[in-house]
């Protein structure tokens, strides 16, 4: 069962420009513990939501100081292609200078060593979870 973030929780910070407005709901801070965090919830997308919110992440990310940006990527129940993880590879690499801290939920839909291969890539260590309420917690702690 998939948690979801308390309802209390505002969207808040900006809109990106060239993104859909499904993918504005998609993209968009949340409060947790006091902590701003930004939420890509790309759960259940298709491969076209998919590609368009990871190439959008970054236009929130970059507005951002170095190391400031929480950022939390729920992928449960999303397909993965081969472009969609290059794409990952690249974004993460990307946004790389911007993110303190990074966590992303999957439901057993990325294999480890894919999973493996994005954090070698973009030289990051991305934290993953079954939940996103557990994925949360770690962010804000």
């Amino acid at each position: 069962m998939r948690q979801q973030p308390d309802s209390s929780q505002n969207a808040m910070g900006p809109s990106a420009t060239n993104v859909s407005s499904e993918n504005i709901q998609r993209l968009r801070y949340v409060e947790h513990r006091g902590k701003r965090i930004l939420l890509a919830d790309v759960s259940v997308c298709n491969e076209e939501q998919l590609l368009e919110c990871i190439k959008a992440v970054p236009q929130f990310v970059t507005k951002q100081p170095p190391h400031s940006v929480l950022l939390l990527g729920d992928f449960t129940g999303t397909h993965f292609t081969k472009e969609t993880i290059e794409q990952l590879k690249i974004g993460a690499v990307f946004d790389r200078p911007h993110v303190a801290k990074a966590a992303w939920v999957l439901s057993d839909n990325l294999h480890k060593v894919l999973m493996d291969s994005i954090r070698t890539f973009s030289a990051r260590d991305i934290a993953v979870f079954a939940t996103r309420e557990e994925a949360l917690d770690y962010l804000a702690e």
